[in-house]
């Protein structure tokens, strides 16, 4: 600019528009150019006193100059403003309105891949696999009824195309549907359940609870729910199912409200025609989403099923705990929920990945930025021997087949004799057909299904017929009968008896007022000499029913009224009440109406297992009996004794390296499929097992507690050798029962034979109770020589801890306690006291005796290594305490072990010595007693320990035979195909209890 002032001949020689020519296209800074030099030839007018005499011209002193330049800042500012507001606004407005989108960031959280599970050997147990989900996020602004609406009917469409295409949902809540009662009801209890009722009404503690919203049923809260979330279940003709699925869902969206670009599952895992189909539909559907995900997996599920345990979506009580401890747990994420899943959750779980993104006003994912990407989880590898797992499984199966198989007799009923014991006891085969029924493995709702067999039909026809008879009698029953219950028949014994239980579990009779010790309510109950319609009208009188519970007009409020309802009441609900329907087919099964004949075809019609033509032509034609084919089925286990469910039906099995404390195996009888419970809960599948009269849910290895019976005897030949009551070499004599303590005479096992003359090997060997009765007798002298029955228990209680019988095993998933004996030392040394152990206690006793007195806090875990295969954790068993004993008395207690498996010539096979004890333990005189047997291998520098117990498996001796076939296995003397393939069956040696 100073060229154009100082030279202005230089200024003349530039192209200048004409003056009056409208501008061209020339860039901006060309029109400054000459906006400039039209400014300087007009400077004579805005400034005055600067003239040039010589050249005509004004001079600019420096402070015009500087404010001559600020001037054109500003114009220039302000044309090129007024340009690019036109620009912006005039000419692309309509373009920019229709292309703006909201940028809004977001820090997200990407999930870690769980880590696998390994057995001891390196044979995967658990992984994961890719799979596809169906997710919902809320992309909508709004919060009113109509968006509610809109969500509830995106849902509801979504579903049904998940279900047409043959997928499940697998969103879960703490509440479940039962198509058979049309009913909700809740699958968790105690805590849990406190703790989803504060979650659902909005509390953060569950004091805050009232007690109206403490007695919610499950009902109650899903019409709460469906409330809150304008669902309207009258007008919308939603089913209960459909009603209690989109609830779920919303629910499980509300948890991430304050984040809705985070979406909420609504099935997993489903099939590529649901995905297609879902995509197809996507432009009706706000939120619906098809996004990548892994399902966990378990190889041969049922062997490990409780031990693994499984995964599932975090429940509020198990987030606020897990955050405790890592705070990057939120609501979305699947933990493990039992075994070793839950137990090294952390260890599993990883370390999450962030990362940046930037959403729109609807949610949609625009940009990712800033990822940090997650660390997988380490992977677990356990102390088990997967193949030993799965051949003690095996075995013990076969087992329990086999004394099933050896118990059934060809009868309606079993009558217990007057010399028959718990272990004597038989089966009938009317038990098995009816359980058939009874425990699910038929469905009774096909009887009645359009494409139910021809007889399926049958079945079914003479069922309604019946039926109809049985619910007509109600009426009589309830409001006219004086028949005392002692009096009446056992078919109308079992209806009754069920319709008062019927009442209690519907809450119409209210069990909370009902005062036990009253003595109508004994007359009832125990005495059985009143009848069910005297029962009730006292029930009434006293207040005891739940009158608004029942469909009564306001005019019958009377007693009159009242009963009359329940007689209504019942008549009409049991009509369609499984369990009362099944009370009907056991009797028409009695009475031959219902055949075992058409029980086993219909188990072919059903798929429960293939019937040839020949064999169904057999069948038809009475050329095989339905006994016959029953026996025949259950010893190929082509039906199981968890199907059975008859008395054994369980068993567990734990096995030990005694050198190391490790878990070889932990079996537990009946397994169950955990990939049906991970991934989203199958309902259906859950369902079932909560109704399998086995309890396969149950951890029979870790939960089931019995008496240890004479395996305890070990215990008490510690202590009194330890404590001085005996040496190696004190006799006791045995006549079959035991005087010192006065009538009633506590009697031997062999009685009333006796054992003779025994030192504390023989007292082992023969499992003598009167040799142990003496002992528990001389520990529990005071000073002055008088018998003090809590001395000797204290004394017995201190040897039990030695060997760990009086805490928990040490293992990594959840267990019972264990429980000492705490009455009669002389009979708690025979281990009939109330000592109560599970298998897992067992199996450390025995480790401890194998190694001669080291007692360990046994483990499931061997190592745990990174994604990188590097061992990050070196896991070993730790020592808990040691017994320092005499060798001379470890070597009396082993050589009276090894007395017992030498009796057995069942062991002869056995390469090696085999030390063990047996035990049966009697719990109620109407059921088989508990079979037990704890033995090591081989009995000098043991590698193998072991804890066998069947529940309610009549004797010992077959615990002591499942334990044979795995030393079998382990030693190599026969394979598990040849083992399992055996159709020998049970060996019955007819040890009586208490062997």
């Amino acid at each position: 600019m100073s060229l154009s002032r100082d030279h202005p001949e230089r200024a003349s020689q530039r192209d200048v528009p004409d003056r009056d020519s409208p501008p061209s296209d020339e860039k901006t800074s060309r029109w400054l150019v000459f906006l400039k030099e039209k400014i300087f030839q007009r400077s004579d007018i805005l400034f005055e006193g600067l003239h040039n005499d010589n050249d005509n011209r004004r001079k600019l002193t420096g402070t015009g100059l500087r404010l001559l330049l600020v001037m054109i800042l500003i114009l220039a500012l302000c044309a090129g403003l007024i340009y690019r507001l036109f620009t912006l606004q005039i000419v692309n407005g309509e373009n920019y309105l229709n292309s703006f989108q909201l940028r809004i960031r977001r820090e997200l959280s990407i999930p870690s891949t769980r880590g696998n599970i390994y057995d001891r050997n390196g044979n995967l147990l658990a992984y994961n696999e890719l799979c596809y989900s169906v997710t919902i996020r809320d992309l909508g602004e709004e919060s009113g009824t109509e968006h509610s609406k809109t969500l509830n009917a995106t849902i509801s469409q979504a579903i049904d195309i998940i279900e047409n295409h043959g997928d499940a949902v697998t969103a879960s809540i703490d509440i479940s549907y039962d198509a058979d009662s049309d009913d909700y009801a809740f699958t968790a209890s105690g805590a849990t359940l406190l703790r989803f009722l504060a979650d659902v009404y909005g509390y953060q503690s569950t004091d805050q609870l009232s007690d109206k919203e403490r007695a919610k049923t499950a009902a109650d809260v899903v019409a709460d729910l469906a409330s809150s979330y304008s669902i309207d279940t009258a007008s919308d003709g939603l089913t209960k199912q459909k009603v209690l699925q989109i609830v779920t869902v919303r629910y499980l969206m509300n948890l991430n409200s304050y984040q809705k670009y985070v979406s909420t599952t609504i099935a997993s895992d489903v099939s590529d025609s649901t995905v297609a189909a879902i995509m197809e539909s996507a432009d009706s559907m706000d939120g619906i989403d098809i996004e990548d995900d892994t399902k966990r997996v378990y190889v041969d599920a049922k062997y490990f099923s409780h031990l693994l345990g499984y995964t599932g979506t975090v429940s509020s009580s198990e987030l606020e705990e897990l955050q405790k401890t890592n705070p990057d747990y939120d609501a979305n994420d699947i933990v493990g929920q039992s075994g070793i899943e839950k137990a090294y959750e952390s260890v599993l779980q990883g370390t999450k990945g962030t990362e940046t993104v930037y959403v729109d006003n609807l949610g949609k994912i625009l940009e990712t930025t800033d990822i940090t990407q997650p660390v997988s989880g380490d992977d677990v590898y356990l102390t088990i021997d997967k193949d030993l797992q799965e051949a003690a499984y095996d075995i013990l199966e076969k087992k329990l087949a086999d004394i099933l198989v050896a118990k059934l007799d060809d009868v309606k009923t079993y009558e217990k004799g007057e010399n028959d014991d718990s272990t004597s006891m038989r089966l009938a085969i009317y038990d098995v057909y009816f359980q058939m029924i009874n425990n699910n493995v038929l469905d009774m709702s096909h009887f009645a299904a359009d494409d139910a067999s021809t007889t399926e039909q049958a079945v079914y026809q003479t069922f309604t017929n019946y039926q109809a008879g049985v619910l007509s009698a109600i009426p009589d029953m309830i409001l006219n009968s004086t028949t005392a219950y002692q009096d009446l028949d056992d078919e109308h014994k079992e209806y009754e008896s069920y319709i008062v239980q019927y009442l209690k579990d519907e809450g119409v009779l209210d069990t909370e007022k009902i005062n036990t010790d009253d003595a109508t309510y004994i007359a009832w109950t125990t005495d059985e000499t009143i009848s069910l319609h005297e029962f009730l009208l006292y029930c009434i009188s006293q207040n005891w029913i739940d009158a608004s519970l029942l469909s009564m007009d306001g005019s019958y409020t009377d007693t009159d009224g009242v009963i009359q309802a329940i007689s209504d009441y019942l008549v009409k609900n049991l009509a369609s009440d499984d369990g009362f329907s099944k009370a009907i087919y056991h009797w028409l099964i009695q009475y031959d109406s219902v055949t075992g004949v058409q029980i086993c075809l219909m188990l072919g019609d059903q798929g429960v297992l293939t019937i040839d033509d020949a064999e169904r032509g057999k069948l038809t034609m009475g050329q095989e009996s339905a006994y016959d084919f029953m026996l025949t089925r259950i010893s190929a286990l082509d039906i199981t004794p968890a199907q059975v469910a008859l008395d054994p039906c369980t068993g567990s099995c734990v096995i030990t390296d005694p050198n190391n404390g490790d878990v070889l195996a932990l079996v537990t009888y009946p397994g169950y499929d955990n990939n049906k419970m991970a991934n989203g809960v199958d309902a259906d599948y859950y369902e079932s097992l909560r109704n399998d009269e086995s309890n396969p849910l149950l951890n029979y290895a870790t939960q089931q507690r019995t008496a240890p019976g004479s395996t305890f005897k070990p215990v008490t030949a510690t202590a009194g050798l330890m404590e001085g009551a005996i040496t190696t070499n004190t006799e006791f004599t045995c006549n079959g029962y035991f005087t010192r303590i006065g009538s009633p005479y506590p009697r031997c096992w062999i009685y009333p034979a006796g054992h003779g003359t025994l030192n504390v090997s023989g007292g082992i060997t023969n499992s003598c109770n009167v040799f142990f009765y003496n002992v528990g007798y001389e520990l529990s002298l005071d000073a002055d020589g008088s018998y003090d029955s809590a001395k000797g228990v204290e004394t017995l209680a201190k040897y039990a801890d030695l060997y760990g019988l009086g805490d928990k095993s040490g293992i990594e998933i959840d267990e019972a306690d264990s429980l000492v004996s705490t009455e009669d030392a002389v009979r708690s040394a025979i281990g009939q006291g109330s000592a109560a152990y599970t298998t897992v206690d067992l199996a450390r006793y025995v480790t401890t005796i194998a190694n001669q007195g080291t007692c360990y806090y046994l483990t499931l875990i061997d190592k745990v290594k990174d994604s990188d295969g590097n061992v990050v954790e070196d896991n070993s068993a730790s020592v808990r305490n040691k017994i320092d004993m005499d060798s001379s008395y470890w070597d009396a207690i082993r050589t009276g072990m090894e007395g017992v498996v030498d009796d057995k010539t069942y062991f002869d096979e056995i390469p090696v010595q085999v030390a063990g004890k047996t035990g049966t333990a009697q719990e109620s005189d109407q059921r088989p007693n508990h079979a037990l047997f704890i033995s090591f291998a081989p009995s000098e520098n043991a590698s193998i320990a072991m804890a066998v117990r069947v529940a309610y498996g009549y004797t010992s001796d077959y615990a002591a035979q499942i334990a044979e076939e795995i030393y079998s296995y382990y030693f190599g003397v026969h394979t598990l195909d040849e083992i399992v393939g055996d159709t020998e069956g049970i060996t019955d040696s007819f040890v009586t209890a208490g062997d």
